[in-house]
């Protein structure tokens, strides 16, 4: 029995010409359904979580650490004043493979409004980055209001939900809590600014708290520096008299950095410009990747898509159960055909080949309905997402109060960008055929090592 005969019997147990009911032909499709419905959800887990891992990361990089971010010490006098922190961001730019960069101080305070409070991230960034730095064009969204006045009279730019924890909208004063050193004693300092934009990037769990004010505006208005005064008493050795001496020391509970973005920040060259730019600072500085920094949310998500991907996996394991039955059950029906093949000459190869085929083809049929449908709800997922919303927000309305969100703004990406990765899609087609044919080895040779005289004598 050559390939060719084992191909046209294979065709024949998949098509039967007869019209007899068959308990093997309904498990036969019965299976390929099951392989088509197991391999949908893992088509959309894979692309989706892909989609959504990659817009965290656009965010976290983009719009937080950039491709290397340099903290520098507070006593670099160079970060003293706005001009000569400024210059040292444009020596920075002038460093082999730096695209763009920019200097930030970062400050934790309260923030208040409308007898409502919470913590606030203060980021103080240039006035005019959110019209220059592509990253914060292209990333942020104003819900409300425009950057045309940040930076002005104490206008500044807050995220979405701080905005919704203050209830507080564009026009509105908000006041700044900070502290300072006065005599020896740390004293609150209050500051007010006006909300002139409300920015979201689609990922609340990053921005919830950002507070942008403008680095003129930070440096004139936010206690960054204080001045502590240190007295000493010392032995004068030449009149064998105590004298006081008071020196200055200067503190600050800011965080200075330059954000730095290379032409790629992918690439195996990112760590020569880290280099560089240590060099630069030599000790005033430590220079870190962002791999570096966001080093712990990326092994989470890592770990997540791993976890959702072995679950999926599981189900078209479970799925595949029943191309083995399926085989098991054709095998049964089909025994004094076997029986007749093996008398007229047809080797136990040739026999088990054709219900592995036969496997195979439940396989194949089950990626052919699967994927296709798989790519389709990927496409679409979000307008799948927000459509299921709607529906289940009409009727919660109807019977109770609240509303539903399927993705958590504060942990998810409101709007995945989904791209279909061609190789992952490749990789599940070829595995579900794979292990189709690791679910019907035992069966198919089972049937290939069928006795003729056997089969006929329990018939």
């Amino acid at each position: 029995m050559n390939i060719k005969a084992s191909i046209f019997y294979a065709k024949s147990l998949i098509f039967p010409k007869t019209e007899k009911k068959s308990s093997a032909r309904r498990s036969f499709i019965g299976a390929v359904f099951c392989i088509g419905l197991s391999l949908i959800p893992l088509i959309v887990v894979i692309n989706v979580t892909d989609g959504m891992i990659e817009g965290m990361t656009q965010r976290l990089i983009g719009l937080s650490s950039g491709h290397l971010q340099a903290y520098i010490s507070p006593y670099y006098s160079k970060v003293r004043k706005v001009e000569s922190f400024e210059k040292v961001a444009e020596e920075v730019l002038k460093i082999d493979g730096v695209e763009s960069c920019y200097p930030e101080v970062n400050l934790n305070a309260l923030a208040t409004a409308n007898e409502y409070k919470t913590g606030a991230q203060i980021r103080a960034v240039p006035k005019d980055i959110f019209k220059k730095d592509k990253n914060f064009v292209s990333l942020f969204e104003f819900v409300e209001g425009s950057a045309e006045n940040f930076g002005i009279n104490k206008n500044i730019i807050i995220g979405k939900q701080l905005s919704e924890l203050l209830n507080v909208k564009v026009g509105d004063s908000i006041r700044i809590i900070t502290t300072k050193r006065v005599a020896q004693k740390v004293v609150p300092k209050l500051t007010a600014f006006t909300v002139c934009g409300i920015v979201s990037s689609g990922y609340q769990e990053l921005d919830a708290l950002w507070t942008f004010v403008s680095l003129e505006d930070a440096y004139e208005n936010l206690p960054i520096f204080t001045v502590k005064k240190i007295t000493k008493t010392v032995e004068n050795l030449f009149t064998e008299e105590e004298e006081t001496i008071t020196t200055e020391k200067i503190e600050s509970n800011a965080n200075f950095v330059i954000i730095i973005n290379t032409t790629d920040g992918f690439s195996v060259n990112i760590s020569q410009v880290q280099r560089e730019v240590q060099k630069f600072f030599a000790e005033y500085a430590n220079v870190y990747r962002w791999n570096q920094i966001h080093q712990s949310k990326f092994e989470n998500f890592a770990s997540t898509k791993v976890m959702l991907v072995f679950i999926m996996v599981l189900i078209v394991l479970v799925a595949s159960i029943n191309i083995s039955s399926a085989i098991i059950m054709m095998i049964m029906e089909r025994q004094k055909e076997i029986a007749i093949l093996k008398s007229l000459g047809a080797s136990s190869k040739g026999v088990s080949i054709s219900f592995l085929i036969t496997g195979i083809a439940c396989s194949i049929g089950g990626v052919i309905i699967g994927v296709p449908f798989g790519i389709l709800i990927s496409k679409f997922f979000n307008e799948i997402i927000k459509g299921t919303e709607l529906i289940l927000n009409f009727f919660v309305k109807l019977f109770a109060k609240g509303q539903i969100e399927l993705l958590n703004p504060e942990h998810y990406i409101q709007n995945v960008e989904i791209s279909i990765s061609t190789g992952s899609v490749l990789l599940v087609c070829f595995g579900t055929i794979v292990l189709s044919v690791v679910v019907s080895l035992i069966p198919s040779i089972k049937a290939g090592k069928e006795k003729p005289l056997d089969i006929l004598r329990k018939n």
